[in-house]
């Protein structure tokens, strides 16, 4: 059955096919930099937010009201299937996920059942079909990688040295792959439900996978990002792969099956482009501090990031999430300069300068 979303520019363009201008949505577009967020979300944990979809619904409507952005992402977090199935997983403010009995042994594997989101995440499912029927864009649902979910279960908290997780992964292949493969299992369930309730496009956020080499990546992370991936194939919406730190990774994780590859800030678009297979659709990569600043450091950062996207093939984006102190009115600005700039025919020859 054909999507209503179809025809949209961020559908089209993230099927390689020509749109009237470039799409744009941002990652964290819903959260703490807007004040209506800030308004309805009150106090706990953003999973106890997540687990009423009439509030997940409002949180994830807000910027597509306030920008005009043409894509919507569900507010989740890419813990909410550990953390329902009962593995021990909560969210502390300002710090992020915080497990309470971290993953060590092959006992732990038990922790990790099948998810069964009609029972596990019904909340999910909710959110997704409610927003269906407002959104007049479409919705992309998303999943963590298996890596960075894996890391998050092995460290206990976020980390800046992935010590313990590379320890496991480097002295017990064994039951490594065996977590991997049970995360991609949840993975999967997880995105199957959220587009059979409707989403239009699904994203794999692997943000920690720049914390390997391409040696490690290759053999010990990209067989799981890749099963979930091809999974997504028979769901047919378009996927989106991204990675934070990953400009050396990007041949590797455009070879995972995606057809849109995040880049974040650190890699010029141009740059990426001879790194990834004729064909892929890029996403990015504005850098989240220049936004941050102000208008005057921003306009010329968005024409820069035009300029190398090279006008098709390209869903404008941050290089990672909205920070908390971003204006929104600066975020408005980038949103109409964007869609101005595909829509004016004399940027076609500015972007061949």
């Amino acid at each position: 059955m054909p999507d209503a979303h179809d025809d949209s520019p961020f559908i089209r363009t993230c099927r390689g096919e020509t749109a009237e201008h470039t799409p744009v949505w941002f990652m964290r577009q819903a959260g703490r930099s807007l004040p209506e967020y800030r308004a309805v979300r009150g106090t706990g944990s953003i999973l106890e937010a997540i687990a009423q979809p009439e509030l997940a619904c409002e949180i994830t409507l807000q910027p597509v009201r306030r920008y005009g952005v043409d894509a919507a992402i569900l507010y989740s977090d890419i813990v909410t299937p550990v953390h329902a199935i009962g593995f021990g997983v909560d969210i502390a403010p300002g710090v992020g996920p915080v497990v309470e009995q971290p993953f060590r042994d092959r006992r732990d594997l038990d922790r990790l059942r099948p998810l069964e989101p009609d029972v596990d995440t019904p909340y999910v499912i909710e959110t997704v079909r409610a927003l269906v029927r407002e959104l007049p864009i479409p919705l992309i649902a998303f999943a963590g990688a298996p890596f960075t979910v894996a890391s998050y279960l092995i460290e206990g908290r976020p980390t800046r040295t992935w010590v313990t997780t590379k320890a496991l992964m480097h002295t017990d292949e064994r039951l490594w792959f065996d977590l991997m493969d049970r995360l991609a299992d949840l993975a999967i369930a997880s995105l199957r439900s959220q587009v059979a309730a409707g989403a239009s496009a699904v994203q794999l956020f692997d943000s920690w996978a720049g914390a390997l080499t391409p040696s490690d990546y290759e053999r010990f992370v990209l067989p799981a990002s890749t099963k979930v991936l091809t999974a997504a194939a028979e769901l047919g919406v378009p996927r989106i792969h991204f990675g934070v730190s990953t400009g050396e990774l990007l041949g590797l994780m455009a070879g995972a099956g995606a057809e849109v590859v995040g880049v974040d800030w650190r890699t010029p678009l141009d740059v990426a482009r001879t790194r990834v297979p004729d064909g892929t659709v890029l996403q990015g990569n504005l850098d989240p501090a220049i936004v941050a600043t102000g208008w005057e450091a921003t306009e010329p950062a968005v024409l820069d990031v035009l300029r190398r996207g090279g006008g098709t093939r390209h869903v404008f984006n941050l290089g990672h999430g909205v920070l908390p102190e971003t204006d929104p009115a600066t975020l408005e600005r980038v949103v109409e300069l964007v869609h101005a700039h595909r829509s004016d025919p004399i940027d076609a020859t500015a972007e061949d300068q």
